[in-house]
């Protein structure tokens, strides 16, 4: 036979997928191994379905495997492997698919020269990679050209290269089992979900966050059970509300377990492993690193940056990338490769999705952060430990009289958490515009409580949003009141100062922005944001806020707050600062030495009519907290009765 009819053959067999059939039944028929995997190809990655399989799949300890893995790969090269069974799915990594695919090319290309070294590579290929290095002549030859040889040497043993991750067939994340050597357990708790986590010390390297997810402690039976409601949600059989528990109930004859229709709910309606994650109180961050092939999920627990044994696999970050656009309304694409969004997780928790992808990255990579929790109200803080009161209540007195103040702090630190709470501190009577780029304000939390608040959102200008500077025309326009902007970082500086230069006098204007301390701040408003020093005199204060580790995990608190005083120069002076674990007063209002407290009084006040005022409001908010009503409804309702 010819070249080009051999070529032409080949050609016919891979258009119609006979290669699958012809080397399924020539494995199972050449070996007498009990091995009853089925090889085949779903594209380019290598699936062995052993489900029927008394190994199970296990290519670390089962030679029989390993065996009808390589054979399969000596006709045809892939760039994954999996092994299926019982609803369980095993992913292998590229050390793994590399020493396995040098062992089919060693066959192949060994061309029954040697039978013997033939038949053990397909068995123990780590073996013959050893006894390789010390050969010379063809075979060694052969050895070298398949890379065979080279991938030996970089290979310990099977238990590190055929090492996999695991998860169900219809999870977007598998984990990693086993725990590296030298790990000292810190913590173990069980999450809400059912799943449990298991925190490790690791002498080289930053702790490990083991996930142990309530979907891989279920029985075959069960599996068996979740797949097929999973197909009956994906195929159309069921839909709407409560689509889980209506559909274990038709793939089980009426019985509905309560487990599987949580698991089932949460990768359906819900984010998968984020659910489980962020069910972790002391999560704060969860971080899907590009490739998601090639790295696992970190996370920021208790303050700390940790690893974990989650891998996100590419599918499954293409369907969250899908998920943002849908809920979102948002492009995310080559065209649009970033993104900024919003979600509610099933569990109940807010998270802020920032989303990138090609060619700004390699392939998709998301950060997604914990909300700031809609039911923080000021006298919370103060209940919390985050502030004291007579803090509270000065900033609480400066908002009511419609300061102008600026929330800062660094990334992670409570600063749109304490935003929010001030914005109760308004009048109830108060009309408020929020703007932000990314919902997170508490808008409907203050709606609830009958306060008008209107939420505008802005964008780049080539989406459905307006620009920042046309936002600022459209708060003015409906309605007189106060002005809020949420995290400020570009063109939001000049919105803001504009708004504190339009309603500085009258109303309050609010707004986040990064950066630890006035100094800090005036420094990054005026060099980094080109916004002009005379406008910065606009800001009457500047509240700081920051994250810190206590021996308990980590936790925030108010660490000053700070006037600016205008003149020659603009400079700040703290009527709040540090003293130990939280914001004491300097005593420079107690002094009469604050030219923001004389601007707070009203026509028919002195400075001293101000500070009873405030100790009036620190009196009010410590009742409030010992009296346990802190709750946004309860707050509210106290302070329809203030004066």
């Amino acid at each position: 036979m010819s070249t080009d009819h051999g070529v032409s053959l080949r050609s016919l067999v891979d258009a119609l997928r006979l290669e699958d059939v012809f080397a399924v039944d020539r494995f199972r028929s050449a070996s007498t191994d009990p091995c009853s995997c089925r090889a085949t190809f779903e594209d380019d990655v290598l699936i062995l379905e052993a489900s029927d399989c008394d190994a199970d799949g296990d290519l670390s300890v089962s030679e029989a495997c390993r065996r009808t893995a390589i054979r399969r790969l000596a006709t045809r090269d892939a760039c994954g492997l999996r092994v299926r069974t019982n609803g369980l799915e095993y992913r292998y990594g590229d050390r793994a698919i590399g020493l396995l695919s040098a062992a089919g090319r060693f066959v192949e290309l060994l061309d029954g020269r040697d039978d013997r070294l033939a038949d053990t590579v397909e068995r123990d290929p780590l073996a013959v990679a050893a006894e390789l290095r010390n050969r010379v002549g063809p075979i060694a030859d052969v050895g070298l050209e398949s890379g065979l040889t080279d991938r030996g040497r970089q290979i310990d043993g099977y238990d590190t290269a055929l090492r996999p991750t695991i998860g169900l067939e219809i999870t977007d994340s598998h984990l990693e089992k086993s725990i590296p050597d030298g790990a000292t357990l810190l913590d173990v708790t069980e999450l809400e979900t059912g799943s449990v986590a298991r925190i490790y010390e690791r002498p080289t390297s930053v702790p490990l966050y083991a996930l142990d997810a309530v979907d891989l402690s279920l029985g075959p039976d069960e599996r068996g059970l979740l797949l097929e409601g999973y197909e009956a949600i994906a195929d159309g059989v069921v839909e709407g509300d409560r689509a889980a528990s209506r559909a274990i109930e038709h793939v089980s004859d009426g019985a509905i377990d309560p487990r599987l229709t949580a698991i089932l709910t949460k990768h359906t309606g819900g984010y998968g492993v984020l659910e489980d994650l962020f069910a972790d109180p002391r999560i704060t961050d969860v971080y899907a690193t590009s490739p998601v092939s090639h790295n696992p999920i970190r996370v920021v627990v208790d303050g700390r940056s940790a690893a974990t044994n989650v891998h996100l696999t590419p599918t499954g970050a293409e369907a969250l990338a899908s998920r943002v656009r849908r809920t979102s309304g948002r492009a995310f694409s080559r065209a649009a490769p970033t993104v900024d969004a919003t979600a509610a997780l099933e569990i109940g928790t807010g998270i802020r999705i920032a989303g990138v992808t090609d060619p700004v990255a390699d392939g998709i990579a998301f950060a997604f952060r914990e909300r700031a929790d809609e039911t923080f109200t000021l006298p919370a803080l103060v209940a919390n430990g985050t502030m004291s009161a007579a803090a509270a209540a000065f900033l609480s007195v400066a908002v009511e009289r419609n300061a102008a103040g600026l929330i800062a702090g660094t990334r992670g630190s409570g600063k749109t958490t304490l935003l929010g709470t001030l914005l109760y501190e308004l009048s109830p009577g108060t009309r408020t515009v929020v703007i932000e780029d990314t919902p997170e304000l508490p808008v409907e939390s203050l709606q609830s409580v009958d306060r008008d608040v209107q939420a505008l959102r802005t964008g780049t200008g080539d989406g459905p949003e307006i620009s920042p500077a046309d936002s600022l025309k459209t708060a003015l326009r409906l309605g007189d009141g106060a002005l809020v902007v949420g995290e400020i970082r570009g063109e939001e500086a000049r919105v803001l100062y504009e708004a504190m230069r339009v309603g500085a006098n009258a109303n309050a204007v609010l707004g986040t922005i990064h950066g630890d301390g006035a100094d800090d701040v005036y420094e990054r408003v005026v060099s980094d944001l080109a916004v002009e020093p005379s406008s910065f005199a606009a800001t009457d204060f500047v509240a700081t806020v920051q994250s810190y580790r206590t021996p308990t995990g980590r936790t925030r608190r108010l660490s000053r707050i700070e006037e600016v005083l205008s003149g020659d120069e603009i400079r700040f002076e703290p009527l709040f600062d540090l003293d130990g674990t939280r914001a004491e007063s300097t005593g420079r209002i107690d002094r009469g030495e604050s030219p923001l407290v004389d601007r707070l009084t009203e026509p028919t006040e002195t400075y001293a009519d101000v500070r009873r005022v405030l100790s009036g409001r620190t009196e009010r908010l410590e009742t409030l907290v010992e009296d346990g009503r802190t709750s946004p409804q309860e707050v509210a309702a106290a302070y329809a009765l203030r004066p």
